[in-house]
Formats: C-alpha cells, structure tokens, sequence
C-alpha cells in the first residue's frame, strides 16, 4: 500500500491455516479510506504474536502486538477482530 511495511508479506511460518487478514473500508461521502491488517508471528518462546496494523491508506499506520500463548488463542482473536470490523463495514481487500 503506497509504500508501507507490508506484515502479510512476511507472514509465515506457522499451520496452514491463514496467516494474515488484509481489511479496507472506503466511503467517499464521508471521505473515509481506512486499512486494517492482522497477521500471526511466531515469537522466540513458543507463543505467537497478533500483529495489528490499522489506519488511513495511503499513511503510516499503527501497530499493536498481542502476546498468545498458542497459535489456536492467536487464530480465535483474529477471528473474533475480523468479524467485529466487517460488521463496521471492512472489507477484505481481494473482493
């Protein structure tokens, strides 16, 4: 996205299941052009990380990292943010 840290692209390492959630929301009327990134990183002590990036497109954003324990709490909290930003009107970016 116009130059920034792409965290999907290095996403990896972990199952087969998806490693990274790519989400936008635009609405011209009320000028709005937001991301919302989300991947899974192994961390050095056998947990994962929940790497989330959110902001307007085109800026930089902001990065949270959540701490899990395992792979499968990492996967349910990224699951339960996507629902809860498609809900809000995000959209994968691949639609």
């Amino acid at each position: 996205m116009n130059g920034q840290h792409n965290m999907c692209a290095e996403a990896g390492g972990l199952s087969s299941r998806p490693a990274c959630v790519e989400l936008k929301r635009i609405d011209p009327t009320a000028n709005m052009r937001r991301f919302y990134r989300m991947s899974l990183q192994p961390d050095l002590f056998g947990g994962v990380d929940l790497v989330r990036e959110w902001g307007r497109i085109g800026c930089a954003g902001r990065y949270l990292v959540e701490q899990h324990r395992s792979e499968d709490e990492a996967i349910a909290s990224m699951h339960a943010r996507e629902t809860a930003k498609r809900k809000r009107g995000y959209r994968s970016v691949i639609d």
